[in-house]
């Protein structure tokens, strides 16, 4: 997948066939460079803006890092993972997930060329 915001509602809403009409659903992304978030999905900008404050904290080729040997945008991934997170709880409320109006959820690619990824999505009902 392509380094940036990706949204995945839908994908988590079909994961595991109808949802239920209530419940709690985890998702968990198993990579330490990769991560979750749940932000506005009106506005393209928003995931521009973020990208962008992300990359002035956490820069590629900083000449202070140690774990380079992954390349200039692992560090940096590592970073924004640890910022954002690897892990999101959803409500489930009648059979979708209670999700604001603006809300969606996006799975977080924070390398260039990142590979396969594997989520885990569990329901609990």
């Amino acid at each position: 997948m392509r380094k940036g915001f990706h949204k995945i509602d839908h994908i988590v809403s079909d994961a595991n066939g109808p949802l239920p009409e209530t419940g709690l659903i985890n998702i968990f992304v198993k990579h330490t460079s990769a991560g979750l978030m749940l932000n506005e999905n009106a506005d393209p900008d928003v995931q521009t803006d973020l990208n962008a404050l992300l990359d002035r904290m956490a820069p590629e080729n900083a000449p202070f890092y140690k774990h380079t040997m992954e390349g200039s945008d692992d560090m940096p991934a590592h970073f924004k993972t640890a910022v954002l997170g690897p892990s999101i709880t959803i409500p489930v409320s009648n059979h979708q997930l209670n999700l604001g109006i603006w809300q969606s959820l996006y799975f977080c690619e924070f390398r260039n060329y990142g590979g396969k990824r594997k989520i885990v999505v569990t329901l609990y009902y």
